[in-house]
C-alpha cells in the first residue's frame, strides 16, 4: 500500500465552476443559487455528485431515491456539498435485447456526467447487474474520487415453507413445468413469494457478485455487499459513504490508487470463494481495460484453480443473501483468503487502509452459510477457462455451478443456430436429442444477439426432463444469469458472428469437453475446419443505425471485456472541459 495524501486545503476543480466573480462563474453559480443554496456552500468545500442509477423501470434500483437521502446526509455532515445527478439505469429484467448492451452506454454516460460537470468526488449508487460495472468503468475512466454504495440484496423468498431464490427458482420452476411436476397456478402463486421486498436478487447473482467484487476491488466500504435493501444498517453504510467520499476528495484518492493489479487478483480468488457470477469475469476485464491494468482470462483461471467454494448460497448452494449477511458477510470470506495466503493484504481500499485492516477481525457467525473449508461447495471453485479448436481465444464454465459427472465428457453437436431457432424447436418431440448431447447455441455474443444476453443456459428440452434428467452440458457465446446454475460454457470467443469456430459447428459433429484439462475440442480434422471457415459467410446484419450500430461497430470480444477498444486506459484523461 503507497497512497500519499493530497495536501489540504487546496483549490478543487469545481472551483473553476463556481470560485470567483466572472461572468462564467457567476453563470453557473447563479443558476444552481435558484435551488435555496446560500452563496457560502460554494467556497470551495466539495461537490459531490451522486450518480444515481434509481429508476421505477429498474426494480432492484427502486429504493436508490431513499438511499440518496442518506448519502447526502453523510456528505453534509462531513462538510461537502451534495448533488444529485440521474445516471443511466440498464435493468437486467427490462431492457431488450439484453441490459448487457448498454453497460457500455451507461459507462461512456456516466464518465461524461463526471468529466463534463463540476464534480470533485462521487458516490456510484448501484445495485442491478450493470449498473455497478458500468459506473464504476466511468469513474474509472475519470479518475475522479469515487466510492460504491450498492442498494442492497432483498429478503429471503420464501414458498410453502422453502427458501426461493429470486432467478434461481424461476429457472427451476420454468423446468419443473416442462417435466410436468409443476403446475403452472402453482408457479404464479410462487411469483410473489421470490420478490418479497426492495432490493436486488437475494442469491449470489451477478449483482450480489458485483457488490462483492467492488467490496474485495476496495471501492466500497467493508461490508458493504451484503446488508439486505430494507436493513437499517444499509442506511447507515450510505451515511458513512458519504462521509467518506468528502475524505476521499480532500485527500485525492483515487479509483486508480485502489483498482492495481493486486486489487484486481484479490478480486478473482474472492469470486471462487463465494461463488459468484460468470458475469464478473466480462466486467473485471472491461474495468481492468479502463485503468490499463494488464488482467487476462489466464488470470482468472491461473488464480481461481485452487480457491475452495465457501460460500453456501444458491444457486451453488442452499442458503440466500440475507444469511450470508447474518454470518458475517464478505469480510468473513475475505478474512479466509488472507488466512489461506491468498489476499494481498496490503491492497489499497477507499477506506484508506489496506483491505487486511478491514477484515482481520471479521468473525464467522454461521459455519453452514460460511463454510470451514474441508466442507467447501468445491475445492477447486472460481471460473474455469477452456480453451481448444473450438474456443481459440478461450470459454468460461462455473464449476461449483455444473454437474460433477459433466465435467468431462463427449457427445453429439446438437445446433440452434439463433436464439429464436433454439425456441422454435427445443420443444418439439421430434427433435433428435438426448441427455448425452451437447447443446450449442450460435450469434448470441456482443455483435451477434446482439449485446450478448443471457441466454447460455438454454433450458433442456421436455423429452429429456421427462426422464428426470436435470442438466446437460451447453455450449454458447451467450452469457448465464448469475443466478442460473448447469454445466454451461459460456462466452465461447471468437463468438460465432465474428466468424469464430463456433460459427461451424454442424448438427452431428463430436465435441469434446474435459474441464480438468481446460480443453474444448470440436473433434472434426484440421483441414475441415479450416474449409468451413474460409466459405462461412456473416448471419448477422450490422444494424442499420443509432447506438445498435456504435456497438457492433466497436465492441471487442468477450475475452477482454466486450468494451468498446477506443475506452481502454483512458483514465484521467481531460478530466475537466473547457470553460462556459
Amino acid at each position: 500500500m503507497s497512497f500519499r495524501k493530497a495536501d489540504w486545503p487546496r483549490k478543487l476543480r469545481s472551483q473553476e465552476w463556481y470560485g470567483g466573480t466572472s461572468r462564467d462563474n457567476i453563470y453557473h453559480r447563479g443558476w444552481l443559487k435558484n435551488q435555496g443554496y446560500p452563496h457560502d456552500l460554494f467556497d470551495g468545500r466539495p461537490v459531490i455528485g451522486i450518480m444515481n442509477t434509481w429508476s421505477e423501470m429498474t426494480p432492484c434500483n427502486g429504493h436508490l431515491r431513499e438511499l440518496a437521502e442518506k448519502v447526502k446526509a453523510g456528505i453534509w455532515e462531513a462538510g461537502g456539498f451534495p448533488l444529485e445527478v440521474p445516471a443511466f439505469s440498464a435493468s437486467e429484467n427490462t431492457f431488450r435485447p439484453s441490459a448487457m448492451m448498454f453497460r457500455n452506454l451507461a459507462a461512456l454516460a456516466v464518465e461524461e456526467q463526471m468529466r463534463g460537470q463540476p464534480i470533485d468526488g462521487a458516490v456510484l449508487l448501484v445495485g442491478c447487474d450493470k449498473t455497478t460495472p458500468s459506473l464504476m468503468m466511468g469513474a474509472a475512466s475519470t479518475d475522479i474520487p469515487s466510492i460504491v454504495v450498492t442498494g442492497g440484496p432483498m429478503l429471503n423468498g420464501w414458498f410453502r415453507g422453502e427458501r426461493v431464490g429470486s432467478g434461481t427458482a424461476l429457472w427451476q420452476m420454468s423446468e419443473a413445468i416442462k417435466a410436468g411436476t409443476m403446475t403452472q397456478e402453482e408457479f404464479l402463486d410462487a411469483e410473489q413469494a421470490m420478490n418479497r421486498s426492495s432490493g436486488t436478487c437475494n442469491t449470489m447473482g451477478t449483482a450480489s457478485t458485483m457488490a462483492s467484487m467492488a467490496e474485495a476491488l476496495g471501492m466500497a466500504l467493508s461490508g458493504n455487499a451484503a446488508i439486505p435493501a430494507v436493513d437499517a444498517r444499509r442506511r447507515v453504510m450510505a451515511q458513512m459513504s458519504g462521509r467518506r467520499i468528502v475524505q476521499m476528495v480532500k485527500d485525492d484518492l483515487k479509483p486508480s490508487d485502489i483498482l492495481t493489479k493486486e486489487a484486481f487478483e484479490n478480486a478473482i480468488r474472492c469470486n471462487g470463494a463465494i461463488g459468484g457470477s460468470t458475469n464478473a469475469v466480462i466486467h473485471l476485464l472491461a474495468l481492468a481495460g479502463r485503468v490499463g491494468v494488464d488482467l487476462t482470462l489466464d488470470d482468472w483461471d491461473r488464480l481461481g484453480r485452487d480457491v475452495p467454494t465457501i460460500v453456501n448460497l444458491m444457486p451453488s448452494g442452499k442458503y440466500l443473501m440475507e444469511e450470508f449477511f447474518y454470518a458475517g458477510g464478505l469480510p468473513v470470506v475475505l478474512k479466509r483468503l488472507g488466512e489461506a495466503g491468498m489476499l494481498h493484504r496490503e491492497a489499497l481500499t477507499v477506506s484508506g487502509q489496506g483491505i487486511w485492516d478491514e477484515v482481520g477481525e471479521a468473525v464467522n457467525w454461521n459455519e453452514d452459510v460460511i463454510l470451514p473449508v474441508e466442507k467447501a461447495l468445491t475445492q477447486s471453485g472460481g471460473i474455469a477457462v477452456l480453451k481448444g479448436n473450438l474456443a481459440p481465444d478461450g470459454a468460461v464454465l462455473k464449476p461449483s455451478a455444473a454437474s460433477p459427472h459433466l465435467m468431462k465428457h463427449r457427445g453429439r453437436a446438437v445446433v440452434f443456430e439463433t436464439i429464436d431457432d433454439y425456441k422454435a424447436r427445443i420443444e418439439d418431440d421430434a427433435l433428435d436429442i438426448d441427455e448425452t448431447c451437447v447443446m450449442v447455441l450460435k450469434n448470441c455474443g456482443p455483435k451477434g444477439y446482439p449485446g450478448m444476453a443471457e441466454v447460455g443456459n438454454m433450458g433442456l428440452p421436455p423429452k429429456v426432463l421427462k426422464k428426470g434428467i436435470t442438466d446437460m452440458i451447453r455450449i454458447s457465446d451467450a452469457r448465464m444469469s448469475g443466478t442460473a446454475y448447469g454445466t454451461v460454457i459460456l462466452h465461447t470467443a471468437p463468438e460465432a458472428a465474428a466468424g469464430g469456430p463456433l460459427a461451424v459447428v454442424r448438427d452431428g459433429d463430436m465435441i469434446e469437453v474435459d474441464v480438468a484439462a481446460r480443453r474444448i475440442h470440436l473433434d472434426i480434422p484440421d483441414a475441415e475446419l479450416e474449409a468451413r471457415l474460409a466459405a462461412w459467410t456473416p448471419a448477422v446484419e450490422r444494424p442499420a443505425s443509432g447506438y445498435a450500430q456504435m456497438f457492433f461497430d466497436n465492441v471487442e470480444g468477450a475475452d477482454t471485456g466486450a468494451d468498446f477498444g477506443f475506452l481502454k486506459g483512458c483514465r484521467g484523461s481531460g478530466v475537466a472541459r473547457d470553460s462556459h
